[in-house]
């Protein structure tokens, strides 16, 4: 009688059928291979998406990475309109005196010279501020690129822990019809079973928590990717053929000092600091400005003149001028004495970014290098010292405690064992996996994208 009301307290706080045969044939249905299709919503091995494809997709449809281009291009149109000379100006202006014939129209342009360099200094800072926007854009790339593979890691890592769980789910409920089976033979004591549905109820709630880990990180990688929530997208691949031979590390640091593109872009900034100088340099100099210009003046006096004829007639007459002239920009006051200064110490602050960048790369190089040596070794320990050792030792517990020389008690505790076992062995996957991906970004590799 106790047994029965554990049972059914135990299936109605897990909003089970009241009957635990009903629900295991239930679940054995949900669990079966040939009718589960949990996996094939993630998982295509013939058509589905490779790590490779997910950096392809992204590069082209991540709308932050868009948003860099398009500042880029307005960098590149900031060139064309440096390189462009200033423009002339035209002044007409005339005068009408009221009530008398008196008047005078002009017409003046000038043309600015734009002397002492100030026409070159705009064009180095406009293709130095493009550098730096095409640097930033390739260093966004090399980092969308590293966060798509560890987040395609991420979901393939949760996939195989939800097909492990649902295959470790299949197995305790077998288990259950036997002890099921045992028990209605009178062989073991009705306990027995609650416990082991208890176990497969554990299961059951670890598949879900699972399922909605996979989901979340598919739903990650989709919004990386550019593509919407409801989108089907199915992976392809697995964590075969992790450990690859290492390079050299001198030689791998020197590559990622030289190629980096957010070292190259510190770089670039300490160029545009430079060319920022010699701007403002520029701009204290001499200027000047030519002017030319049309003037007609119609004048008289309120008096009458004598003709060669002896004729009178009003003193009138048109005058025509031709002017022309220079503007001088003397630089006596103020020679942008400040606006130098400042552009220096932006100089030195660049060089000093430039400076600790490098440091960081090498750093970062390094300590990819430590990290994918450790984490491939602690794989390896764990997979011949450890995992497989789990497997046979569940397998031992299994067939004693089928044979009854082993209580149920200790063959859960080697599940339980066995099961944080795995998940640990797909995490120490990951690891190595996104150790790989850290090192190809530290060292700017065109493994990370292949174009």
């Amino acid at each position: 009688m106790l047994s029965r009301i554990i049972k059914k307290l135990l299936c109605f706080s897990l909003m089970l059928p009241a009957s635990g045969a009903s629900f295991v044939a239930a679940q054995t249905q949900t669990t079966n291979p040939a009718a589960n299709t949990t996996l094939s919503r993630y998982i295509d091995q013939a058509a589905g998406m490779t790590a490779d494809e997910a950096v392809r997709i992204a590069l082209e449809n991540n709308g932050e990475l868009a948003a860099m281009r398009k500042e880029r291009d307005a960098a590149s149109a900031m060139v064309r309109q440096a390189r462009l000379r200033a423009n002339p100006s035209l002044e007409a202006s005339g005068a009408k005196q009221i009530g008398m014939t008196d008047s005078s129209y002009m017409v003046k342009g000038m043309l600015p010279l734009e002397l002492g360099g100030r026409r070159n200094a705009r064009i180095l800072v406009a293709t130095r501020e493009l550098a730096v926007r095409e640097k930033a854009v390739d260093d966004r790339e090399r980092m969308l690129a590293s966060e798509v593979r560890m987040k395609f890691g991420e979901a393939l890592a949760e996939t195989l822990k939800l097909k492990f769980t649902e295959d470790v789910l299949a197995a305790a409920v077998q288990q259950y019809h036997l002890v099921q089976s045992r028990v209605t033979d009178g062989k073991i004591a009705p306990l027995e079973e609650n416990m082991t549905l208890v176990e497969v109820n554990r299961l059951r709630s670890a598949l879900e928590t699972t399922s909605g880990r996979t989901e979340i990180a598919f739903l990650e990688l989709r919004n990386l990717l550019g593509m919407k929530p409801e989108e089907p997208m199915r992976l392809r691949g697995d964590f075969d053929n992790l450990v690859a031979p290492l390079p050299s590390l001198a030689n791998t640091t020197a590559n990622a000092l030289q190629s980096r593109p957010d070292l190259a872009g510190l770089r670039a900034m300490e160029e545009l600091g430079a060319a920022l100088i010699e701007q403002a340099k520029a701009a204290g100099r001499l200027d000047a400005s030519v002017t030319s210009g049309y003037q007609r003046m119609n004048s008289s006096f309120p008096l009458n003149g004598l003709t060669d004829a002896g004729q009178p007639r009003p003193i009138q007459d048109i005058f025509r001028f031709f002017t022309f002239g220079v503007t001088f920009e003397l630089p006596i006051l103020n020679r942008n004495q400040g606006a130098v200064e400042a552009a220096v110490a932006n100089r030195d602050a660049a060089r000093n970014r430039r400076e600790f960048g490098e440091l960081i790369v090498r750093r970062e190089v390094a300590t990819a290098f430590v990290r994918y040596e450790s984490t491939v070794k602690a794989m390896e320990i764990f997979r011949v010292g450890v995992r497989g050792q789990a497997s046979a030792n569940l397998d031992v517990l299994r067939q004693t405690y089928q044979l009854g020389s082993r209580n149920l008690v200790d063959y859960l505790i080697e599940q339980r064992r066995y099961i944080d076992i795995e998940n640990e062995f797909i995490n120490l996957q990951l690891a190595v996996f996104n150790a790989n991906v850290e090192m190809l970004r530290a060292a700017n590799s065109p493994e990370l994208i292949k174009k």
